[in-house]
């Protein structure tokens, strides 16, 4: 079942382009956000947008391929596909070396531009599951109390219960009892998995 989250950000400065875009990706199940310049779509872009950015080449201020850039310069992997009515070689070949999913010239075929849209949608498909796991990780460290986070610290510098304990100025007892619920909290076996934990959320 697709995301529901997914959107199709459409920016082209022409009304009655935007109006059909958004009416065509409407009727096939789209769900859509209209832009009329790359501007007003980064002033209103947030971190947390899945989907795909489709962009016309030419826009008054930033050019679509210019917004492609200024989506990677700010940490956006939102997939990106160009549409033109003044396409050339060396502007399409900017555009895929910048990771754009298509390059499409107007007038354009419904069935390609769709097609593009599914592989953006595909490709944002993976990128969330690969993230769910790491997500629901830093929610379970997020879960533990100071000292739990404290103890889990010492854990991983590989010291044992009772130098825990002496740097804490608490019992090797209570330590063992923090590790239970820090293990049982972030779903690990053994120290070996916590110290995997606390070794990938390093920078």
């Amino acid at each position: 079942m697709r995301d529901e989250s997914l959107t199709v950000f459409v920016v082209d400065d022409d009304a009655a382009v935007r109006d059909s875009l958004g009416l065509l990706l409407g009727v096939a199940g789209y769900r859509t956000a209209l832009f009329a310049d790359a501007e007003a779509f980064l002033g209103a872009y947030r971190g947390d947008w899945a989907g795909c950015v489709v962009a016309d080449l030419r826009l008054p201020g930033a050019s679509g391929v210019e917004l492609q850039a200024k989506l990677r310069a700010i940490g956006s992997t939102l997939p990106v596909v160009i549409i033109t009515a003044h396409g050339d070689v060396p502007t399409a070949r900017a555009a895929f070396l910048a990771d754009a999913v298509d390059f499409i010239e107007k007038p354009f075929d419904q069935v390609q531009l769709l097609a593009a849209i599914e592989a953006a949608f595909s490709r944002e498909e993976r990128r969330i599951a690969e993230a769910l796991p790491r997500t629901r990780e830093q929610e379970r460290l997020a879960s533990l109390t100071a000292r739990e986070r404290e103890v889990l610290e010492h854990v991983a510098r590989g010291l044992h219960a009772k130098e825990i304990g002496a740097s804490l100025s608490i019992s090797p007892r209570t330590v063992e009892v923090h590790k239970a619920r820090i293990m049982a909290k972030l779903g690990a076996r053994n120290v070996m998995e916590l110290l995997r934990i606390v070794l990938d959320r390093q920078p």
